[in-house]
């Protein structure tokens, strides 16, 4: 079947994503490289995003956090009671105005008892309490003249008991006034129950939720799960009220409060909605039920859009805290993407998604591996780690104008010793044709014709084949990354390892890490090796530790290749550390003691100075002195460069030989 494709027009809104696992950890390489903690380096990644396109957590809580003051800045929580104020005013009004027909009617009727009646009614009724609640429970009891005030009084109070029930349950909004006694009752036994659920939660007795949620489930459409769950959802729109009395005046809350007492008629009810808050501020006391909004702006609220504008902000601050408590991206899918987009824009929800990606994406492409919780690089994430380390300083200017191409022409490699090997990439390609078609027959079967691939060929072993043997001296004292010199040698030693293994797979590789003390760091970690909080550098017993480990090479050559941006301040006295600053003599004595003993043995000392300080051109001078090496003034932008040069032509002088 043919794929069919559909075309349209770019209108901006198309997502093409071309970043890769590759991509996304090349964008960590350097952190990584650093400091050598990769679950760090994502976190920082998380925080910093990824170029323009893919926003980082640091930019979106900024964002909330503008969204958020904006929506202080325009609304003001006051308008809940002016709004309330003005509707109870118009059926004051209306009232007033029905008072004054009948009187009138009354009046021209000539019924005195009806007059004297409607009289002494106005003026109780020009006596009500100005405060809102005082007026809303007085109207409650009123026997209404004017048809239209009456209605307009119900469609008040309905709305706002509506309002305020939905803190205890989305389905109690169809208002108490109108409820049956019946329903007014499941209401009132489903708050008793929720209560009893609470007391026993608190005093260790499991409660029968399944039970509960039989009798009462449709009062929840939500469908909690589990008791947990019920609770939180309770807790989370009765904490909405509680911050909008918080955000008001004195004056203002007790006049609101006054409001929703009056609402709540029923005693029994409003025991039981009482109760329901208490034990439920006893059940989450970590919530900011006190917390306030300074709210400064002239758009009123009424009571329903002062609940949502505390849902709204409780929702910024939620999302805030979570991204800001956000440590790696396993954290992040918890996220609602789609809350982000409510909260901060579409641009912002494509970011989202994009970084809740980025740890599946580097674990599927076999990059990194989740160990008891953590997570590290997998040997093919260290190799791709050093081949962007190679390429980086491989683009280097001297490079670039020297080369590398292979000669065609062998050098001798000793006589064939009879024996073969599959053949590895780097080998020279002495093929073993016979068992080469035997391999190929072997995975194949017979006939022909014999299809040969690579992991057929095996090639001839020669008595003794050319290596070189490498240990490579790494400074890790603090100063290297007070210098900012740390990352470039850092990536050399990474670069290096990756070529070796790549074009010169039989050579050896050995990497030192000197401080106040000298220890190996093993290929397989040199990724999350770093700098030491120390002072120190411990020339001497870096290089005693690199002459042990190459005399277990057999190779024609061997090497130490040092980079360091400091003379050598410690060396070892009677098993520890001795440091000082200046250098004493018996530092640099013990240390050439070493220098020497590597000469003997036949250890050439090439050194990469990443510094000019007399103190350290002059030990330099007399190391190479004494043991025929080379020594390099280089930067932190070049040092990869001389280095991978240096290493490459010695490569080439030995082929010429």
């Amino acid at each position: 079947m043919k794929r069919r494709l559909r075309y349209s027009a770019w209108d901006g809104t198309q997502v093409v994503d071309d970043l890769d696992a590759d991509d996304v950890l090349g964008e960590i390489a350097d952190d990584l490289i650093t400091h050598g903690d990769l679950d760090a380096a994502l976190r920082r990644l998380l925080q910093q995003g990824i170029g323009d396109d893919i926003q980082g957590l640091r930019e979106m809580i900024e964002q909330l956090r503008q969204r958020r003051q904006q929506f202080l800045e325009d609304h003001d929580p006051s308008g809940i009671l002016s709004d309330i104020r003005e509707r109870l005013d118009e059926v004051m009004s209306l009232e007033e105005g029905g008072l004054e027909r009948e009187l009138q009617r009354a009046e021209k009727a000539g019924d005195d008892d009806r007059r004297s009646d409607l009289l002494e009614r106005m003026e109780q009724f020009h006596q009500m309490p100005d405060d809102a609640g005082s007026r809303i429970r007085e109207l409650g009891d009123y026997d209404f003249t004017d048809p239209e005030a009456e209605r307009k009084f119900g469609e008040l109070v309905d709305e706002l008991r509506r309002q305020m029930m939905e803190q205890f349950s989305s389905q109690l909004t169809e208002g108490l006034r109108n409820m049956s006694p019946e329903a007014l009752q499941r209401t009132k036994d489903m708050m008793a129950e929720l209560n009893q659920m609470l007391r026993d939660r608190a005093e260790g007795r499991e409660p029968d939720f399944d039970g509960f949620m039989e009798k009462y489930g449709d009062f929840f459409p939500e469908n909690p799960r589990n008791l947990d769950e019920l609770l939180a959802q309770l807790a989370q729109r009765m904490l909405r009220m509680q911050q909008l009395l918080a955000s008001m005046t004195d004056e203002q809350r007790a006049e609101l409060e006054s409001v929703l007492d009056a609402l709540m008629d029923d005693m029994d009810l409003r025991w039981q909605a009482d109760e329901l808050g208490r034990l439920l501020q006893d059940a989450f006391p970590s919530l900011p039920w006190d917390q306030g909004f300074e709210f400064s702006g002239q758009d009123p609220l009424d009571l329903a859009g002062g609940m949502r504008a505390m849902d709204a902000l409780s929702r910024i601050d939620d999302l805030d805290r979570f991204m800001s408590q956000a440590t790696n991206p396993a954290m992040l899918t918890e996220i609602d993407p789609d809350e982000v987009r409510d909260l901060i824009g579409e641009d912002a929800e494509r970011s989202m998604r994009r970084l809740q990606q980025l740890a599946r994406q580097l674990e599927e492409a076999g990059l990194i591996e989740n160990k008891e919780g953590r997570l590290e690089l997998t040997p093919r994430g260290m190799r791709k780690i050093g081949q962007k380390a190679l390429g980086e300083l491989f683009r280097g200017p001297q490079l670039d104008r020297m080369g590398d191409h292979e000669s065609t022409k062998r050098g001798a490699l000793g006589e064939p010793n009879y024996q073969t090997r599959p053949y590895e990439f780097g080998d020279p390609f002495l093929l073993d044709v016979g068992r080469t078609i035997r391999n190929a027959l072997s995975r194949t079967g017979p006939g022909t014709p014999v299809r040969v691939v690579p992991d057929d060929f095996e090639i001839e072993e020669t008595e003794r084949l050319t290596r070189t043997s490498t240990v490579l001296m790494l400074d890790l004292s603090l100063s290297m990354p007070m210098r900012d010199n740390f990352l470039a040698a850092k990536k050399v030693a990474v670069a290096l390892h990756a070529l070796i293994s790549a074009k010169f797979p039989r050579d050896y590789l050995g990497i030192v890490g000197f401080s106040e003390v000298a220890r190996e760091i093993k290929p397989r970690d040199l990724p999350k090796a770093s700098y030491d909080f120390v002072y120190g550098t411990n020339m001497q017993h870096a290089f005693a530790l690199a002459r042990q480990m190459l005399a277990r090479e057999h190779a024609a050559t061997r090497q130490i290749v040092m980079i360091t941006d400091g003379e050598p301040t410690a060396h070892i006295e009677d098993g520890v550390p001795v440091f000082s600053y200046p250098p004493m003599p018996r530092t640099i004595e013990e240390t050439l003691r070493e220098v020497v003993r590597c000469t003997k043995e036949g250890i050439r000392i090439n050194t990469f100075m990443l510094d000019v300080s007399p103190a350290l051109k002059r030990f330099v001078e007399r190391l190479t002195q004494m043991n025929g090496g080379r020594a390099f003034f280089t930067t932190p932008e070049n040092l990869g460069t001389y280095v991978l040069v240096d290493f490459i032509e010695h490569h080439r002088r030995r082929r010429v030989s």
